[in-house]
């Protein structure tokens, strides 16, 4: 029995992956994509995300996003600007999509989804900014009811990526992140840089990835070395190596392997929207100290030679 999902994606290189490990694993039903502007404007998210579907040949259906955060008129400005090009870029380098978007608004989409009957049954995976969803939530608030689980990429406990305390997807809209946050979804597991850094993919395994010859996998190569080279040139820390995180294919797998995750402690979890040092800062009550009711599930682990192992049997099938 498959598990449906559907994933909000800002597509740049590591939600390629993402996208194409949700398609391709026999575990996962792929229903649809909404995208929202992050990584890259939404429009080249879009393009994106048809170019990998396009590439690996099949065919879900895709919901253009919103362009704005719901309340920052200064975004996209991100402060870190000058790492995208060098780690995304505004298009994928695979071929232009012959495919095209659905006319309806991704967050239209999303309300007639989780208010229909298949809406029970469908995890919801959004690995870019919240914006699409907290708009969701914030105009249709019966959907907190109808969501059964949402898995998100985003945050972090000790690590930021965009600020000393924030991470980008939470950083990029943190009022909408707030509203998903407190919505009272029943489940929602959250895997933040703390999980992802962990799980890197390294050089050698993009030679694995090239070797297995398919579609998925060649492209995940090209995509997961302009990451590692990318990194290199714009994070300290990863200055002298071979290694990426692919933040977002790890959420994905995570639905099918919850082992690859690993110190998942589930605590009250919430946003910090104000704040010159620490706005977009996700705040995770690990030792209980406000006494509030637990809402989130939040990986501070993950089993990297598991991720890698689950990655090239994903993406070594072909649609």
């Amino acid at each position: 029995m498959t598990q449906k999902v559907l994933l909000d994606v800002d597509t740049g290189t590591d939600d390629a992956v993402a996208l194409m490990c949700a398609a391709l694993h026999p575990a996962l039903e792929l229903v649809a994509t909404t995208t929202v502007n992050g990584n890259v404007a939404v429009e080249f998210c879009t393009e994106n995300t048809l170019r990998v579907f396009d590439h690996i040949g099949v065919s879900i259906p895709v919901y253009e996003g919103m362009s704005t955060p719901l309340m920052r008129a200064d975004f996209p400005v991100p402060r870190s600007q000058t790492k995208t090009p060098l780690i995304h870029g505004n298009h994928l380098p695979i071929p232009a999509a012959t495919s095209h978007a659905r006319e309806q608004s991704a967050v239209d989409f999303l309300i007639e989804y989780y208010l229909s009957p298949a809406g029970p049954e469908t995890i919801l995976v959004p690995v870019g900014p919240l914006s699409n969803v907290g708009a969701a939530l914030q105009r249709e608030p019966r959907l907190a009811e109808r969501i059964p689980a949402i898995v998100l990429m985003g945050g972090g406990h000790a690590i930021g990526n965009t600020t000393p305390s924030a991470e980008f997807n939470i950083w990029a809209d943190p009022e909408a992140a707030r509203i998903v946050f407190l919505s009272g979804v029943p489940s929602i597991t959250v895997v933040p840089l703390d999980a992802t850094h962990e799980a890197t993919v390294s050089r050698d395994d993009c030679g694995a990835l090239r070797a297995l010859g398919a579609p998925a996998a060649e492209a995940a190569a090209e995509f997961i070395e302009k990451r590692i080279a990318g990194y290199q040139a714009t994070h300290d820390e990863y200055a002298g190596s071979a290694n990426t995180p692919v933040h977002d294919a790890l959420a994905v797998l995570s639905i099918v392997e919850p082992g690859v995750l690993r110190e998942v402690v589930h605590v009250f979890g919430d946003v910090e929207t104000t704040g010159d040092l620490t706005v977009g800062r996700t705040v995770f009550d690990v030792f209980n100290r406000l006494h509030r009711p637990p809402n989130v599930h939040v990986a501070l682990g993950a089993d990297r030679a598991r991720f890698v192992a689950l990655l090239m049997e994903t993406l070594a099938r072909t649609a």
